[in-house]
């Protein structure tokens, strides 16, 4: 019996996060530059998305911020706002937008658009001067959005 409500109880959280509406980057809606509404449906994990951060591979956000969690990472960097205290500074709404569309609440900012996909002057194929052969996706997924977003909502002064 007990193994039966356990295989029923993840076969709904699996179905739920299966199901789980996804918002494509055109269809964002945004308000004074936050977005209210979840890109997924499902919470983010803050700990990928402090893993998201550090990585350059992915996020790579302290290539420009400083963040005193995460010690061990490197040569942090200072052009753009240090992110301690951001759970703080900002709602979870105002991080969702500054993450997926910084030029949104911040017109003019350097801070790449994590979340888009269209809109771009000239994209072009790496190091070649040639066009880009086709479209070009966002640089997170909306689940990576999600986890930068609730990982950064942690870090409080």
């Amino acid at each position: 019996m007990r193994v039966s409500i356990y295989a029923l109880v993840a076969s709904v959280a699996v179905t739920t996060s299966a199901f789980a509406a996804e918002i494509e980057p055109t269809a964002v809606s945004y308000n004074d530059g936050a977005v209210e509404m979840s890109l997924t449906g499902v919470a983010g994990n803050p700990e990928e998305g402090a893993k998201i951060v550090g990585s350059k591979k992915l996020g790579n956000c302290v290539a420009c911020h400083e963040v005193s969690a995460l010690p061990d990472i490197a040569f942090q960097g200072m052009i753009g706002p240090a992110l301690d205290g951001a759970g703080d500074r900002w709602s979870e709404a105002e991080l969702r937008g500054i993450v997926a569309n910084a030029k949104i609440m911040f017109e003019g900012t350097m801070m790449p658009s994590f979340y888009k996909d269209t809109g771009y002057i000239r994209p072009g194929k790496a190091y070649t001067g040639k066009a880009a052969d086709d479209t070009l996706g966002p640089l997170l997924s909306a689940q990576q959005i999600e986890d930068v977003v609730a990982y950064l909502a942690t870090l409080k002064d």
